[in-house]
């Protein structure tokens, strides 16, 4: 694709992805609008409220792809039924909302007919399956989350029925300096009172937060379509994987955290935790990406020196 004068639309701008995605966009010589749910305070801002069905009618025009990243964090409270509706709701919501206008902005010729709808995911999708190796064509698990994922990728349907192309972002645990899935557990490693979870044999599939704003451009810039699985290609199980970053700190990681006491502390999430997704990124290798961080030790190296996916290289 061609990025002199393209127009990216993005939502979830402000998100863990989306922060570090933005600028990265704009350095490469995108327009990007960001969608926010707030009264506009910056050029290229766009308020919209996808629980109410509002957007407005000028918003995805020119697009020629739009990044819905939407959706509230789903370690970030107790998995009450209000939350759970909560989690749904805010992917449901806002991808079926993009979906449609953005369908209807092709039909109209106020978007490319080239538009892209990069759709965020997850490899929740796949439940707990143990050492099985998932590849985009492993079907789908049990399990709330991947419940979700089944109605957030379904939601996207209305682009993908007008000949759109949409990539479904099947994304794995990110793995950054800070914030992200190592937010509450960067604290404990530095301290030196982490350990593995549950057993530590759980196979846990992740990508750096470098790794994952460079597939993402990949994604978009190309042709790919369909779920696409934003994973390293060398999956760790979590007890490896906590040693790693225990190395890179050089701090020990010998603190085990009891099954029991991770369900006491944390309910029904915990079995996220606990459960095993040995997930390969079969998609991105076959389309030649090449990771910047393919194993957890190089990952782990990355978050100890605390550099920012934004003043990384670009692509």
């Amino acid at each position: 694709m061609d990025t002199t004068r393209k127009t990216v639309v993005v939502a979830g701008s402000s998100g863990f992805v989306g922060s570090a995605l933005v600028p990265r966009l704009r350095r490469r010589g995108y327009d990007v609008r960001t969608l926010v749910r707030r009264p506009v305070k910056a050029p290229g801002e766009i308020t919209w409220d996808p629980g109410a069905g509002q957007l407005p009618s000028e918003a995805l025009d020119g697009a020629r792809a739009v990044v819905n990243l939407a959706g509230v964090g789903v370690g970030d409270h107790r998995w009450t039924d209000a939350y759970r509706e909560q989690i749904l709701r805010s992917r449901v919501d806002s991808t079926t909302l993009l979906s449609e206008r953005l369908a209807a902005a092709v039909s109209a010729d106020r978007a490319p007919t080239e538009a892209v709808l990069v759709q965020a995911s997850a490899i929740g999708a796949y439940g707990d399956q143990g050492d099985t190796v998932l590849t985009e064509s492993s079907p789908l698990g049990e399990g709330f989350l991947a419940d979700v994922v089944r109605a957030w990728e379904a939601a996207a349907e209305p682009a993908r029925a007008a000949g759109l192309r949409v990539a479904r972002l099947r994304t794995g645990i990110v793995l950054a300096p800070s914030g992200g899935a190592l937010g509450r557990l960067l604290p404990l490693v530095k301290a030196g009172v982490a350990g593995p979870m549950g057993s530590g044999d759980q196979f846990w599939s992740w990508i750096s937060l470098e790794d994952e704003i460079r597939a993402i451009l990949h994604i978009m810039e190309s042709d790919l379509e369909g779920p696409v699985n934003l994973t390293a290609p060398a999956p760790s199980r979590n007890a490896d994987l906590t040693r790693a970053l225990g190395d890179a700190f050089g701090r020990p990681t010998k603190i085990k955290v009891p099954a029991f006491a991770l369900k006491i502390a944390l309910g029904e999430f915990s079995s996220e935790l606990l459960g095993s997704q040995r997930v390969h990124p079969e998609v991105l290798e076959q389309a030649g990406f090449e990771f910047t961080h393919p194993t957890i030790h190089a990952a782990a190296r990355w978050v100890a020196e605390g550099r920012p996916a934004q003043t990384s290289p670009t692509v």
